[in-house]
């Protein structure tokens, strides 16, 4: 009885860090879909050139994530110890880090646009169709650099949030945004309601003007409750203070997940390139297959999530071995099942969800054949994302570095670039066998996992 009742226990407490995450970015990805369908309403250029531009958008993101996660390891476990001045520290990391970065971003797209840009455009087709496909993705570039600031100091705040147990409030603040960006894109894409046509344009400024909203609600939340719930925010903006030694061990730990999520990002748009000289149809196809993919992933995604946080509360906390391990295989297996029943969901509407696009008949035979793929490995994507976060929760960054990013770049990029430039092989049979390399990746998880090199507690 005791044993079972430490298991309810324990799941409730995986539900309360999971359930507010898989609204909000369950929410969020439906109003992606959403979003997507708008777009996908205008045609295949403008859909194509929005796909685009939100693939290199996903690196400069996932750079945000990443530098955020290196400070967040000592975040979960400086909470975990019940040191608010060790969050505060960590917090006050984040946001100088991260506003850097958004910096860094916008330098990058206002000089390398076209180039960046064009490297998905290289594949069979209409050279006219590529050149408007380019036009447009440089519209929905320039129009979306206002909100990488704002972007960035929201993930600051609700990646602390999240790590100190406030999930409720990230989730409020992110669907109040997607149903901000939902709304104006009906207006703004579109023309509704008198406002002007503004076609991928709109799309972007909604987008913007969402992520003003959604930093707006949780550095307000934060400030309020500065006195209380929030208590490491009292005083995080009196200086820039960081003791010198935690400063390094923090800085040890962000820049290798920062690097991580940098070449981790790199190598899908780089796989996607690839898949993209195939013709110029694989782009709108991939995009249609990527949004449901994204929305079937939200449960998994953030199960690994609340994985990384439960460990890294555990660790500071300073439960012992055993402990850690049993309750890390329950989460796993935990994980398999996510991903199996959503693979199913996948498999199901594969040949329905592309019919909602306003696009050829081939594309949308290609998007189905590509989401049928990616049904039949959601266990394995769903497990070895939650190996990562296992991974990353007691600091083993370098580990972590080698598992993702070098696993990425040496084998499925490395072999796409093989197959797309030296044989003639079909485009869903080269995406099923790169794809498919996350078995490789799952076993390797799998033994660093069991053998505990991640149990280390960073706050003694």
């Amino acid at each position: 009885m005791r044993m079972l009742r430490k298991d309810r226990d324990f799941y409730r407490h995986i539900l309360a860090i999971t359930v507010p995450i898989i609204v909000q970015n369950g929410i969020s990805s439906f109003v992606s879909l959403l979003d997507n369908i708008m777009v996908g309403q205008m045609g295949t250029i403008p859909m194509s050139g929005v796909s685009i531009a939100n693939q290199l958008f996903t690196v400069y993101a996932l750079c945000i994530f990443g530098a955020s996660a290196g400070a967040g390891i000592f975040t979960a476990q400086f909470y975990g110890k019940n040191d608010m001045e060790g969050v505060r520290y960590t917090f006050r990391f984040k946001y100088v880090i991260c506003t850097l970065l958004a910096l860094l971003g916008m330098v990058v797209f206002v000089l390398w646009d076209t180039p960046l840009l064009s490297m998905y455009l290289t594949g069979a087709g209409d050279p006219a169709d590529a050149a408007q496909t380019l036009v447009e993705a440089k519209a929905y570039v320039k129009a979306n650099l206002w909100g990488f600031i704002p972007f960035a100091l929201a993930n600051a705040y609700s990646s602390t949030l999240r790590e100190t147990g406030k999930t409720t409030v990230p989730m409020v603040a992110g669907i109040a945004a997607v149903l901000v960006n939902l709304v104006l894109n009906y207006l703004l894409i579109f023309g509704n309601f008198g406002m002007p046509e503004m076609g991928v344009r709109g799309a972007a400024v909604a987008t913007v003007v969402s992520r003003f909203v959604e930093l707006s609600i949780v550095a307000g939340w934060a400030h309020l409750n500065s006195h209380k719930a929030a208590a490491y925010m009292q005083g995080a903006y009196r200086s820039l203070k960081i003791p010198a030694s935690l400063l390094k061990s923090v800085t040890g730990k962000c820049i290798p997940l920062l690097a991580n999520e940098f070449m981790w990002s790199a190598g899908i748009a780089m796989l996607n390139q690839c898949y993209s000289t195939c013709g110029l149809d694989v782009v709108p196809a991939l995009n249609i297959s990527a949004t449901i993919q994204n929305l079937a992933n939200v449960v998994s995604i953030a199960l690994a999530n609340a994985v990384g946080i439960c460990m890294g509360q555990m660790l500071g906390a300073g439960k012992s071995r055993e402990e850690l391990l049993s309750s890390n295989r329950k989460l796993m297996r935990l994980s398999l099942l996510v991903g199996a029943v959503f693979g199913c969901v996948l498999l199901a509407i594969s040949g329905l969800f592309p019919r909602l696009y306003n696009t050829n008949e081939d594309v949308r035979r290609l998007a189905m054949a590509l989401i049928c793929v990616t049904g039949l490995l959601m266990p394995l994507m769903s497990y070895t994302l939650s190996s990562y976060f296992t991974l990353r929760s007691g600091g083993q960054v370098i580990v972590t570095f080698l598992f993702d990013s070098c696993f990425m770049w040496c084998c499925p990029v490395l072999l796409a670039f093989c197959l797309s430039r030296f044989t003639s092989m079909h485009i869903v049979l080269m995406y099923g066998i790169c794809q498919g390399m996350d078995l490789i990746k799952a076993g390797i998880g799998t033994v660093l996992i069991r053998k505990g090199i991640w149990i280390r507690n960073l706050t003694q």
